[in-house]
């Protein structure tokens, strides 16, 4: 068998391989996607108790705010 021949099976080989193992990993983007909208929901929260404390603060009477 010549050299080429043993080359081209070889690879050909390796790439039937390489397509028949299809696990290789995650994508980036689902990840950032996930990422992006749990930070979304830690400022809506953050947001939330802000408005709900500050509504509690000016809800006290004779308040004055702090210098």
């Amino acid at each position: 068998m010549s050299i080429l021949s043993y080359l081209h099976v070889v690879v050909t080989t390796r790439l039937a391989e390489l397509r028949r193992d299809s696990e290789r990993g995650d994508s980036p983007v689902p990840t950032a996607v996930i990422i992006a909208g749990l930070v979304a929901v830690a400022m809506a929260v953050t947001a939330l108790a802000l408005t709900k404390a500050n509504n509690w603060m000016t809800g006290i009477p004779n308040h004055t705010n702090p210098k």
